[in-house]
């Protein structure tokens, strides 16, 4: 398969990638699952992609849709359109599939994939992140991976619009 072809096979739509999950669960393989913007990539999203990564065997990325960022982030956003986006996630190495959703939440996603570990960032605690209960009623693990200091979208927008 070219690089550009495995790539595009990690963009899965929602039936696909329940079907992948659970091919991948029959095997024996562990599913860590994060969400987010991802909108403009920096150090802090890719540090936390590969500690989430390193929590299992697939790391399957929620990417929230253009319409969904603006409803949580405001018109302004996303600097970058939901296919690059994707497309951009799925060419990291750390990450195995990327599906985008368009709820506020990705509480349905969560619920049909039925991670072993659900991961979120430094911001959060245990009881505001969504999906945290179910993961947990099922035996599965919630990891929050402390930031990066130093490392936002909004402060790096901040700075461009400075210049």
């Amino acid at each position: 398969m070219h690089k550009l072809q495995w790539i595009q096979h990690k963009i899965f739509k929602r039936i696909d990638l329940v079907r992948e999950s659970n091919v991948w669960r029959a095997t024996g393989k562990k599913l860590v699952f994060t969400n987010g913007c991802f909108d403009i990539l920096h150090h802090g999203h890719l540090d936390l992609l590969a500690r989430a990564a390193d929590l299992g065997n697939i790391l399957i990325l929620g990417l929230n849709t253009d319409a969904s960022v603006q409803r949580i982030k405001g018109i302004d956003r996303p600097v970058t359109n939901e296919q690059d986006r994707a497309f951009q996630a799925a060419s990291l190495l750390c990450v195995d599939a990327v599906c985008l959703f368009d709820e506020d939440t990705p509480e349905e996603l969560i619920k049909l994939l039925r991670p072993d570990v659900l991961v979120k960032g430094g911001d959060y605690t245990l009881d505001s992140i969504v999906g945290a209960d179910f993961v947990q009623s099922y035996g599965g693990r919630v990891e929050i991976i402390p930031f990066v200091e130093g490392y936002s979208t909004s402060s790096l927008i901040d700075r461009i619009k400075r210049l």
